[in-house]
């Protein structure tokens, strides 16, 4: 397929009711990266989303997350598509990588979570003066206060009840991520006021 004029084989292509073939989605995504016409976006969304999001939910994530990452790679499929080269890859593969990667930013992020109480102790060391453990309890108090309810709530649950992220998202009614990502930005408040304060 030749295209002297992104415009209208953007218009020929997002029109055409027949079958179309791998080399007409890469001169598709070849054209729209062009002129950003919505009708050819539209149609290689409609084509693409449901197979973005059935690869992702064979990932192992569950409908909503595959949603959200399907959105999310067909959004990046717009602010990205000057960087598709057909060249190198058909469009099919390039929108599937991008699909893969986001999916694998996503299950790091969700099994890595990046949080940490510094000096966390689960029994209370001997060796420190009780007063400054009521202190330091009583500080820590005051600072969960501050934190948006939802975070102080997972926060409390976790370190105080001694719940576990599973125990909380079921006992909340909330996703593993979402106990996970509150307690993470949680920590990262805590850290902020408690060096702010000192």
């Amino acid at each position: 397929m030749n295209i002297k004029q992104s415009g209208e084989a953007s218009e020929q292509l997002a029109v055409s009711d027949q079958q179309e073939t791998a080399a007409d989605w890469s001169c598709m995504l070849t054209a729209f990266a062009l002129d950003k016409n919505k009708v050819l976006y539209i149609k290689i969304y409609e084509h693409f989303a449901p197979k973005i999001k059935a690869y992702i939910i064979r990932l192992g994530m569950v409908q909503t997350t595959a949603e959200e990452l399907m959105q999310d790679t067909m959004l990046s499929v717009w602010r990205k598509s000057h960087l598709f080269n057909a060249s190198k890859a058909g469009a099919s593969t390039w929108i599937f990588t991008l699909a893969r990667n986001r999916s694998i930013d996503w299950m790091r992020k969700q099994k890595y979570p990046e949080y940490s109480i510094d000096n966390w102790e689960e029994e209370p060391d001997e060796n420190v003066d009780t007063a400054e453990q009521t202190i330091t309890a009583d500080r820590m108090a005051k600072i969960i206060t501050q934190l948006p309810e939802k975070q102080g709530q997972v926060i409390y649950m976790s370190f105080y009840e001694g719940r576990s992220h599973v125990e909380i998202s079921a006992r909340l009614g909330i996703p593993l991520g979402s106990v996970k990502s509150r307690i993470r930005l949680a920590s990262q408040k805590i850290q902020m006021i408690w060096k702010n304060q000192q």
